[in-house]
């Protein structure tokens, strides 16, 4: 089997096997996040940080929830790494954002963070300020899902198909999921720009009727 093929039956499969209850769980937690009138706060590294900057938009550009993510601040983020160390940067980001109770963590992540490994370390230790603050955590990760799966109130596990696939799969699968999310109607405040384009050419092509 050559690898295209391979990888998009494990791209099926994964859909079949993603837990359905954490999907809706998170949708309930976001859903009363807004209504509270809490803050959403995107946290990931590598591709997974990007993935965040397009989450942020889409939470809150269609859902109208108030929504950041640290690494849309380069400047800042940059100068915590040099200054006093990449470990920390998220937790001394939210420390300042003065994160709190009424507010969710929701943690993009290939292995949702190891301090002992020290792989995704700033995730863990924005976690554990996160939880001393009473903040809610959620998360979309890869693996075994790390610290993230161990604490989140609501984590959607990305399942392992191939060693060579693990990444791909995991970051992939983060836009699939949040995409879900923000289009749910429950979430939803704002349509598309094309489907809402779509409705109005439909209404417009209806015939008038005559009396």
């Amino acid at each position: 089997m050559n690898y295209s093929k391979r990888y998009l039956e494990e791209v099926g499969q994964i859909a079949q096997r993603i837990d359905l209850k954490q999907v809706e769980k998170a949708i309930d937690i976001l859903c009363a996040l807004r209504e509270r009138g809490g803050r959403l706060f995107m946290l990931g590294v590598g591709g997974s940080a990007a993935n965040c900057t397009h989450a942020v938009n889409d939470f809150r550009k269609l859902a109208g929830i108030e929504t950041y993510a640290p690494v849309d601040n380069v400047a800042e983020l940059t100068a915590r790494t040099n200054d006093e160390g990449w470990e920390t940067v998220f937790a001394a980001w939210l420390e300042v954002s003065r994160l709190n109770s009424k507010d969710v963590i929701f943690v993009l992540s290939v292995g949702g963070g190891n301090k002992e490994r020290n792989v995704s370390a700033n995730i863990v230790h924005a976690l554990e300020y996160a939880k001393k603050q009473g903040a809610q955590i959620m998360g979309i990760v890869g693996r075994d899902g790390g610290y993230t799966a161990k604490v989140a109130d609501a984590c959607v596990l990305i399942p392992t198909m191939s060693d060579d696939t693990i990444t791909p799969h995991a970051e992939a699968w983060q836009g699939v999921i949040w995409h879900l999310m923000v289009s749910d109607p429950r979430l939803m405040k704002k349509a598309n720009k094309w489907e809402s384009m779509d409705k109005k050419s439909e209404k417009g092509s209806q015939p008038s009727l005559s009396i």
